[in-house]
């Protein structure tokens, strides 16, 4: 009878290999952007196939995939069976390209060289308690998207991925007016406006962000015209007026409390009293449970001077703005809704 790696508490039994496996966690990522390059699970999708095939389809290196492709077989992404042909795995299925809520891009952007680097450079970002990307690239986030189209483009394609799943619980979760407006700031290309609108036929959407994102937002479809503009801004300098509801989804851990304050007294410039303000992201846990907000808030770390709270840092920042924390709800993705209220 095989013995458990892990002790009875949970512990594994090998802690040197467990650690030194923890350290080279950096191939992981590697060795998924690669099967993302290659769209691996694309030419699974219609069924087992050996490496050798997978290799002619893409023009790889058979015996270099085959020993990638068992890798992450080991971390649930693919299996291969007793014919040596591989497959695909719920966890892999939304590396396609071809289904709803494609992570593709997200992974893409995640493994990119730019955030590779600047993750590498984390020991100076705890050194300096400041972002790393900026030293390692040379201007901060924002900045070098606005300079360099094609990493903007990335940006983009790999936020919109990674929201859809996002939008639709948010959509879901919070129980949005059947009229009024909903003003979306610094919604990117719109996909959460686009799901409560779609739930909400009486209801009118303001899409708020630069002009890269807008250009190409999602609103356009059956049920929507009439229902939405888009409107460019800057939302450290104001924010439309004249919303019920106002939504700012993964925009406060991207900056520090002081800019946050920023944004939300322009929110609240925009709004009347008694309107509500949803903000859309990682709510922290207290102790060791795991959360994948606390993997973005060390991203946050080092690629922004941003964070990831808990409901009371929340609480904090909203009230030194005129706001009041009303609840926090949990959706079925990993962010939660913080709701608030305009006093």
């Amino acid at each position: 009878m095989a013995t458990s790696p892990h002790r009875p508490n949970g512990e594994p039994r090998d802690l040197t290999t467990h650690l030194m496996d923890q350290a080279m966690g950096h191939l992981f990522s590697a060795a998924l952007r690669t099967v993302a390059l290659h769209r691996i699970a694309d030419h699974l999708s219609g069924g087992p196939r050996t490496a050798e095939q997978l290799a002619a389809a893409t023009g790889t290196h058979a015996p270099h995939l085959r020993r990638v492709l068992r890798y992450l077989a080991t971390r649930g992404l693919f299996r291969e069976d007793s014919s040596g042909a591989y497959r695909l795995t719920p966890a892999a299925g939304p590396l396609r390209t071809d289904v709803p809520d494609s992570l593709h891009p997200a992974v893409l952007m995640m493994t990119d060289e730019m955030f590779l680097r600047t993750s590498a450079a984390l020991p100076d970002a705890v050194r300096h308690g400041e972002p790393s990307f900026e030293r390692t690239l040379g201007a901060p986030l924002f900045e070098h998207l606005l300079a360099d189209p094609a990493a903007r483009r990335l940006f983009d394609d790999g936020m919109a991925s990674l929201s859809a799943p996002v939008d639709e619980a948010v959509a879901d979760a919070w129980p949005f007016p059947g009229t009024g407006t909903v003003v979306d700031v610094g919604g990117g290309r719109g996909g959460l406006l686009r799901a409560v609108l779609r739930r909400r036929p009486e209801l009118t959407g303001v899409l708020f962000d630069q002009a890269p994102p807008l250009a190409h937002h999602l609103l356009d479809g059956d049920g929507l015209k009439g229902r939405w503009r888009t409107e460019e801004g800057d939302f450290f300098v104001s924010v439309p007026p004249g919303g019920d509801v106002y939504v700012l989804k993964h925009v406060l851990h991207d900056w520090s409390d002081e800019d946050c304050r920023r944004i939300l007294r322009n929110c609240r410039t925009a709004m009347a009293v008694g309107s509500r303000l949803l903000l859309v992201d990682a709510v922290l846990p207290p102790g060791n449970a795991p959360h994948f907000g606390k993997t973005l808030d060390v991203a946050m770390m080092v690629v922004a001077d941003g964070r990831e709270r808990t409901a009371e840092e929340f609480a904090t920042l909203l009230s030194a703005c005129r706001f009041r924390l009303t609840r926090v709800l949990p959706t079925s993705a990993f962010p939660s809704v913080v709701e608030a209220v305009a006093e």
